[in-house]
């Protein structure tokens, strides 16, 4: 094991400045609803900075113990269980805006779809490190891994939301890739995954509403394209300079859960064009600083495992933004560490002090050399795995 380090200060300052900006953005964007609701314009702000403490706490709790600790069976597959039932539970509670997505307590609710990916990070990582050498078997390595990743989905998708799936299955396709599997294997997944979407989104009423939609909001601006259309306003509206914090309109009951899934056309309209873009670097930022993560990381496992975490965060972070920006379809699925809400807060931030964990061990500079010099399976086997160049490097981090 190499010697503990200080954890990244840029993975850690852009973490920090996004949740913060978060609940600022929360406030701004959720003052309106919240008084009419609530009679207090704080309401909802107040929560986001009580969950945003507790997700600052369970960060730096991550980034003090060995990340090897998570490599235990015990914690692993007992994890995996536990998200499994938990996404069973939520079918016993009632629906909240037309899916059963939470379990709900007095006075908040856990997202077990949330805590999905990073349970499956957390197994892929687990589990490949455990068949390295074996990457290319398909019964031993691959039908494993793609069972757990779409008996998860599956259950996600009965909820319903499709946009998690699709979540859980891009970490499942970047993690599987990485550690050397074969473009054949994934394709023969991909394919009938495709189609299975695609029935999904045309068999499905409510889907099928909104692929019409996507096609063309304006068509329906008050009815089905609603949403869209005053996302759009909102952010055509800020221009370059925005109109200025707090000074936005569309959130005034024009936009709906405008601090939650689509708080990103608020910054749009109130930041404009520099402030979506500072937001979209500071994720290009956290993207650099994870992939790096991942590449300095001294064994198998934690290159793996910071891979998925940072695939997850950062995939989810372009979903919400091209569903605001009506580059993809409507979804309901949240802007890491700026949305509304808990259950997706937390868990994004325990994903990042494990991440941080992880950057405290580096291996040093990014050298490939190094790393291909420090033996591989690849290296030892060649024509059994016959990995293209690029690849080896990050299938090879066998510690």
């Amino acid at each position: 094991m190499a010697k503990k380090l200080y954890p990244d200060k840029w993975l850690f300052a852009a973490t920090i400045g996004l949740a913060l900006f978060g609940v600022v953005m929360v406030y701004s964007a959720s003052a309106v609803i919240a008084q009419r609701e609530n009679g207090t314009q704080y309401y909802y702000v107040i929560k986001q900075a009580i969950w945003t403490s507790i997700g600052f706490v369970v960060m730096l709790a991550a980034m003090q113990f060995d990340y090897n600790r998570l490599r235990d069976r015990r914690i692993v597959y007992g994890l995996l269980l536990l998200t499994i039932l938990m996404l069973l539970a939520v079918f016993a509670f009632g629906r909240i805006n037309g899916a059963h997505r939470w379990i709900k307590f007095k006075g908040f609710s856990i997202q077990p779809s949330e805590l999905s990916k990073l349970v499956l990070a957390l197994f892929l990582a687990y589990f490949l490190e455990k068949h390295a050498g074996e990457e290319q078997s398909f019964w031993r390595t691959f039908v494993p891994c793609a069972f757990i990743t779409g008996l998860l989905a599956v259950l996600v998708v009965a909820e319903p939301d499709l946009g998690t799936a699709m979540m859980l299955a891009v970490i499942f396709g970047v993690l599987i890739y990485t550690s050397g599997a074969r473009l054949l294997h994934l394709g023969m997944v991909a394919a009938p995954a495709l189609v299975g979407v695609a029935g999904l989104l045309i068999f499905v009423p409510f889907r099928m509403r909104r692929m019409i939609m996507f096609l063309d909001p304006w068509a329906d601006a008050q009815g089905s394209g609603f949403q869209v259309v005053q996302s759009l306003i909102a952010i055509g509206s800020g221009g370059p300079n925005g109109l200025g914090f707090a000074q936005g309109k569309q959130k005034m009951m024009f936009l709906p859960f405008a601090h939650s899934d689509f708080i990103f056309a608020v910054i749009g309209e109130e930041l404009g064009l520099i402030g979506t873009l500072t937001v979209v670097l500071i994720f290009a930022l956290f993207l650099w600083r994870g992939i790096r993560t991942s590449l300095l990381a001294p064994d198998r496992f934690g290159m793996l495992l910071s891979l998925g975490l940072v695939t997850g965060i950062v995939a989810q972070a372009m979903f919400n933004i091209s569903v605001v920006l009506s580059l993809v379809p409507t979804k309901g699925i949240p802007l890491p560490f700026i949305s509304y809400g808990g259950s997706s807060l937390v868990p994004t931030l325990a994903a990042v002090g494990i991440l941080l964990n992880i950057s405290q061990h580096a291996t040093g500079s990014v050298s490939f050399s190094a790393l291909k010099s420090r033996g591989t399976v690849a290296d030892r086997k060649p024509k059994r795995l016959r990995v293209a160049p690029a690849r080896r490097v990050a299938s090879s981090r066998l510690g």
